[in-house]
């Protein structure tokens, strides 16, 4: 049996990961001026954060339900059946409208809802790929990364109030307020929606406050398992390798990853955000994110 891996670009895979390692990406679609983009491939991440601190009007959507079938389609005129990894449902409607369009298929397409995106998401991409290559199909791999999903967490420090402004996540008061303050919100994305943490006075004291919440999490939520600690973030190369190496200092029994956060995510925070997380360890290390 053959099974094909689908994901979105949400994920942080680019064109190379998949062919690397045998997973379609599914480019997520955004309007920015009224523009038609597509994720990674005629929108650049450097491209994004330009028209965006120009003061562009951004907005996310959904991916195309011609665009997903035609994927679709194409997966299966070559394999028995496929599993679709799209972004949390918590943080888009993306899940449900592949659930409704799956009943049409007879169980060949399974819709996995485990709760990730970015770097969490792209390992679960990662261990579908695993799991298909030792033999599984498409319903057990399903299963099994929803029988996962508990384990991976992100926090996020947004930088920039401008952006969580006009998506409508905070009022244009609290904007002000935060701006005159130097208030900078700490986000956890738990179960794949993105829910308040904590508000700091200024960018050191976020990242403290993320540290410390992720060291708890290791001691108690995931005591006993195998995680490893991953960084994301908005921006150049530049600022991830520096905050990269920031944590890496904070873990140094891990192998850190700097892994640049989907525009889904950046289009709220703006550039200059950051966020760290922990997700499982891979069983195969050929399926690694720090492979």
């Amino acid at each position: 049996m053959k099974t094909a891996i689908i994901t979105d670009s949400n994920s942080g895979m680019t064109a190379a990961d998949g062919e690397r390692w045998g997973i379609t990406i599914l480019p997520m679609p955004f309007f920015i001026d009224g523009k038609s983009y597509l994720e990674g491939q005629n929108l650049s991440s450097e491209e994004f954060f330009r028209l965006q601190e120009k003061g562009a009007k951004i907005t996310t959507s959904q991916p195309v339900v011609g665009d997903l079938i035609d994927v679709w389609e194409r997966a299966l005129n070559e394999a028995d059946d496929l599993v679709y990894i799209p972004m949390s449902a918590g943080l888009s409607g993306s899940y449900e409208t592949a659930k409704l369009l799956a009943k049409e298929y007879g169980g060949r397409v399974q819709v996995v809802n485990n709760y990730r995106i970015s770097a969490t998401q792209k390992a679960s991409a990662l261990r579908a790929a695993e799991l298909r290559d030792d033999g599984w199909d498409a319903a057990a791999i399903r299963e099994q990364l929803e029988k996962e999903a508990g384990d991976a967490t992100i926090y996020l420090a947004v930088n920039d109030l401008t952006y969580l402004k006009k998506g409508g996540r905070i009022t244009p008061a609290v904007a002000a307020i935060g701006s005159v303050l130097n208030i900078k919100p700490v986000l956890k994305i738990p179960e794949g929606r993105i829910d308040m943490f904590a508000k700091t006075r200024g960018m050191k004291k976020a990242h403290q406050v993320m540290v410390e919440a992720l060291k708890k999490e290791l001691e108690d939520r995931f005591a006993g398992k195998e995680m490893e600690v991953h960084t994301a973030y908005t921006g150049t190369a530049e600022q991830g390798e520096e905050w990269r190496r920031y944590i890496q200092d904070i873990f140094p029994g891990n192998v850190v990853t700097a892994n640049i956060l989907p525009l889904s995510i950046a289009a709220h925070t703006g550039s200059g955000a950051v966020g760290v997380g922990c997700v499982a360890k891979a069983r195969n290390p050929e399926y690694s994110l720090i492979s």
